[in-house]
């Protein structure tokens, strides 16, 4: 049995005392880690008064830093990255192949300077970020307002290592102090980068606001304890359903929730997709990539693809047919975005097997671990569309693109759709379906983080945002608003 150690970083401090031993998921490794109730009141920033070493920085310090951190992320070079790697290798459900581009090709170019200048611009607007910016309103007054970084516990999910990067982007951008719960499937990437800080900038400001904690998730004596307004103004929470029920319990007025929840993606192809057989081949190899890639481990991967091929036996027949050009494209994949999986899971194969002989049903591919695509031969996705992984996609026929349309919910994130005409034609209907993301078919999983991101914008959300409202000036209309107006908060 493998064992990890997983120091505790507390704002460039890095404590390897009062360890104790945690078993890893599947239970073939054990971490041991600081018992962080030893530290409950070092975790969190006491005085909040110490953020302001950050705002004698300037916007362009903060991209410096960035881009150095960029340069120094690589698992051939970093030894604490190689670590995070070898360990995530063990613990994710991502092949070795897929980490290694995520690591050294994808983290990287989040901090690169012109992409933390778009995030910020964006997002924000650095001018905004740099300093307070006036206002006239019609009342009168002159106001002055600032977004303010807060002090925030972040608790990350492991399904990408991406996760620890953005968190770092998203807190150095908004000037924030930021304390890390790593996840048990990825214990070390948080940490890997804190101390890669320590290396190169060890009494900056933005490495002094930084920490990474581990310990088992749903402990709640000690949540109880840490998860309160006296500690942090935000939490920030990446997770499934459970984790984040959980997480609600301790929110209460002066503690909020940022929720990255869980979220399901699917697809809406028109029958435009049929023109041609190699139109059809053309649109396979595009859903393949949106439901393959990154083994279907993202919120954003497609899930059911709703089709618009009739429903009738020759629109069955043309469905089926883009499935096996499909099932034969996700195989193709670059060993880098997607391979067969480490582990088809449990539940989905039962559920699978369950259906493999049923007249409703098609499955393209085996029931193993390079993934299928099961066509549904009834206008309706399985029963088990929410269980669907491991590179497997559900097919659905459909006569009309507003029965796809349907099957948009509030849990809905990201929706590719083919061809491009239909996405301004169905949009709106989307959104308010409960669409949150509408994209071209193939991008599924090309994210952008200067965009918002689950119907909001976390970026904003991550700062306090301040006025200054100056009501002496001559032309306020104080005397105009009728004393009954005037309500408590």
């Amino acid at each position: 049995m493998s064992t990890y150690d997983i120091p505790l970083l507390i704002r460039g401090k890095l404590i390897t005392d009062n360890m104790i031993e945690f078993k890893g998921r599947g239970g073939e490794l054990v971490f041991r880690s600081p018992d962080v109730e030893r530290y409950l009141d070092q975790i969190p920033l006491s005085e909040p008064v110490k953020m302001a070493d950050m705002y004698e920085l300037t916007f362009d310090d903060i991209v410096h830093y960035l881009a150095e951190l960029g340069r120094r992320l690589n698992t051939e070079t970093n030894p604490y990255l190689r670590e995070a790697f070898e360990l995530s290798c063990k613990t994710s459900s991502l092949s070795a192949n897929i980490l290694r581009f995520q690591y050294d090709q994808v983290m990287p170019s989040l901090f690169a300077p012109e992409h933390v200048r778009e995030v910020a611009e964006t997002r924000i607007g650095i001018a905004t970020l740099e300093g307070w910016t006036r206002q006239e309103l019609n009342d009168g007054r002159v106001a002055y307002t600032r977004p303010l970084g807060a002090r925030g516990m972040h608790v990350t999910a492991g399904n990408s290592p991406l996760c620890a990067a953005i968190t770092v982007l998203w807190s150095c951008i908004t000037r924030s102090d930021a304390v890390i719960k790593s996840p048990s499937n990825d214990p070390l990437t948080s940490l890997a980068i804190g101390r890669t800080m320590l290396d190169f900038a060890p009494d900056h400001p933005l490495t002094k606001h930084y920490s990474v904690a581990y310990w088992k998730g749903g402990n709640v004596d000690f949540e109880s304890k840490i998860y309160s307004p006296e500690n942090f103004e935000k939490i920030v929470a990446w997770g499934g359903f459970s984790s984040m029920k959980h997480i609600t319990r301790y929110i209460q007025p002066g503690l909020e929730l940022v929720a990255m929840d869980p979220k399901l993606s699917g697809t809406i192809i028109g029958r435009e997709a049929f023109d041609s057989d190699e139109t059809m081949r053309h649109v396979a190899e595009l859903i393949a990539v949106d439901f393959g890639s990154f083994n279907q481990e993202g919120c954003a991967n497609a899930r059911v693809i709703s089709v618009q091929s009739g429903t009738d036996k020759a629109g069955l027949e043309r469905l089926n047919k883009l499935a096996e050009y499909t099932y034969e494209a996700l195989q193709r994949l670059p060993v880098e975005i997607s391979e067969p999986v480490k582990v088809l899971d449990s539940e989905l194969k039962e559920e699978m097997l369950g259906i493999r002989d049923s007249s409703f049903y098609r499955i393209v591919g085996d029931i193993d671990n390079r993934g299928a695509v099961i066509v549904s031969q009834i206008p309706d996705p399985v029963d088990f569309a929410p269980l669907l992984a491991c590179r497997v996609a559900n097919f659905v026929p459909c006569d009309k693109i507003d029965e796809a349309v349907e099957l948009v919910t509030v849990h809905t994130q990201t929706i590719g759709v083919y061809p491009e005409s239909l996405k301004k034609q169905y949009r709106e209907k989307l959104a308010f379906m409960g669409g949150q993301r509408i994209v071209s078919l193939g991008a599924h999983v090309l994210m952008n983080w200067s965009l918002p991101h689950d119907a909001m914008e976390p970026v904003r959300r991550l700062c306090r945002w301040i006025n200054d409202e100056d009501c002496s000036v001559d032309s306020f209309q104080a005397a105009a608003w009728p004393a009954q107006s005037c309500v408590a908060c």
